[in-house]
């Protein structure tokens, strides 16, 4: 029986849409091979965020070619949406599917490996059988024109309303924590970011496929379910009401641009005598409906980050103290030529809002450096928001100019070195609040759920767990994963707390 191997690259969204591609290879009656050296198709799931998300790609092809030449090579996700043609010249590649197809995936796979296609000239490319693209496809996003039998699959990604949802396992914690993805695409236009064109408008998973999804979860044993989105906090609003607003000019900023190639979205009309959901009442609705007992919230743009959300967070038990807040930019003038929709004073309200709400709350943010045009004192603004606020980690990225996109065009670019130099700063910045943070623990008990990961260090045994509020711990001894334990801190060694059990909760 032929084998399949699917590998992700990039973001938790990507990480489930690979998921989905494993359910339907397995529908189709494929077994996942261990490896891709050992599979007979073996599809690269794209990332298309940065520069070296692309060569990343690149170099898994390579890897993939030289390892395995036997083994059909499809390219999937965003690099592909974004640059189909260019990854079609691509030595090894022979099936180049677009976000616009993925869901498609294992049908197009399938067809195209049965040989029962419309041939072009009766010649096949590499092996693979030469086909027609089953719908009225582009070749590409940009060229708006197909070759006949050309092995493409993308079309206008705004055309699409699908959306792939499979829970995610670690690879090396399969039985804790699985993340659901129940949002996709994003109405913002960040002058910086393709995901809106590679992924296309928000749309979100319903409430009742997320409930079953996570009853299911539930009945399996797993006690942290972690959900997601690409603008996570938009959920709902493609469901009922009126569509989100994606317009810009209140903040002063420019109006909104496409890429070339690609469209921006056509208006979706309100669903009649119906009330637009709000991420807040799915929350209430998996607290209610289901008996998970860790719910996990990733991240959320500050502007979705409500008085009502903040209370729901602060006030159950079931829901982890812990924020993820992206940022970009402490700078009033970069917020506004990338396009972003809050101001600096906005974002340090909702930050000192969370922090009051929830004090040993884990509050995390996306900062990006050397956007064009940057200049000391705006990244001194920046630096300087950041010492303010009481974060716990940081996820520092430096610019990377994506095609298309407004904020490449900017002529006002920040060379490597200084940019590379501004991230080392935050970096710096962010492990030294982190380590205060976690000192703050020594001493006090704290929850913490175990991971399918044991290891050894001078002390003797422990297993890796991961509290509450976000933080790695070395719980001493070995202990059964997908278990919440009370844990006693001890100290905080190499970027972990260390802790034993809490005597009390075993009865001594």
């Amino acid at each position: 029986m032929p084998g399949f191997f699917v590998e992700n690259f990039g973001c938790r969204a990507t990480q489930a849409d690979g998921a989905a591609l494993e359910r339907q290879f397995e529908e189709q009656g494929l077994v996942r091979a261990s490896a891709a050296a050992q599979a007979s198709v073996v599809v690269l799931n794209t990332c298309t965020v940065t520069a070296s998300a692309d060569q990343d790609a690149r170099s898994a092809i390579r890897r993939v070619r030289r390892q395995n030449p036997q083994a059909k090579i499809v390219v999937t996700g965003c690099y592909a949406q974004r640059a189909a043609e260019e990854i079609r010249a691509l030595p090894g590649v022979d099936l180049v599917i677009g976000n616009s197809h993925k869901h498609q995936l294992a049908e197009i796979v399938a067809v195209a490996n049965s040989g029962v296609v419309a041939h072009r000239a009766g010649v096949a490319d590499a092996g693979w059988p030469a086909f027609i693209p089953l719908a009225s496809l582009s070749a590409s996003a940009g060229s708006g024109k197909a070759e006949a039998g050309s092995p493409i699959f993308v079309s206008d990604i705004f055309a699409h309303t699908e959306l792939l949802a499979a829970p995610v396992f670690d690879a090396s914690n399969e039985r804790t924590r699985p993340n659901l993805k129940v949002q996709d695409g994003c109405d913002n236009r960040c002058s910086f970011c393709v995901i809106p064109y590679v992924r296309g408008q928000s749309r979100s998973l319903g409430r009742d496929r997320i409930i079953r999804e996570v009853n299911t979860l539930v009945a399996a044993g797993y006690r942290e379910i972690v959900i997601s989105g690409i603008n996570l906090g938009r959920w709902g609003r493609d469901l009922a009401g009126t569509p989100a607003d994606v317009g810009t000019a209140a903040l002063g900023c420019p109006g909104e641009q496409s890429l070339p190639g690609f469209a921006l979205p056509a208006s979706r009309k309100p669903r009649a005598g119906s009330e637009r959901p709000r991420f807040a009442d799915l929350i209430r609705a998996l607290l209610a409906e289901t008996k998970l007992e860790k719910l996990r919230i990733s991240s959320v743009e500050p502007m979705d980050w409500s008085d009502e959300l903040i209370s729901l967070v602060a006030s159950s038990r079931r829901i982890a103290k812990h924020a993820h807040v992206p940022m970009q930019s402490g700078s009033d003038a970069v917020l506004r030529r990338m396009h972003r929709r809050y101001r600096p004073w906005h974002y340090r309200e909702k930050i000192e809002k969370i922090a009051a709400a929830m004090p040993d709350a884990a509050i995390g943010a996306d900062v990006m450096v050397g956007f064009p045009g940057e200049t000391d004192s705006e990244f001194e603004a920046t630096r300087q928001l950041i010492e303010d606020l009481p974060f716990t980690y940081l996820h520092v990225f430096t610019y990377s100019a994506r095609p298309g996109t407004p904020a490449a065009e900017r002529k006002n670019q920040v060379p490597v070195q200084i940019a590379r130099e501004r991230n080392r700063m935050l970096r710096d910045l962010a492990s030294e609040k982190k380590l205060a943070f976690m000192r703050r623990f020594i001493g006090k008990t704290v929850e913490a759920i175990t991971l399918n990961v044991t290891a050894s260090d001078a002390e003797g045994e422990f297993t890796e767990t991961l509290t509450d509020n976000y933080l790695k711990l070395r719980l001493r001894g070995c202990h059964e994963a997908n278990r919440w334990q009370m844990v006693n801190v001890e100290n905080v060694l190499n970027g972990a707390l260390v802790g034993a059990l809490d005597l009390r909760q075993c009865g001594l």
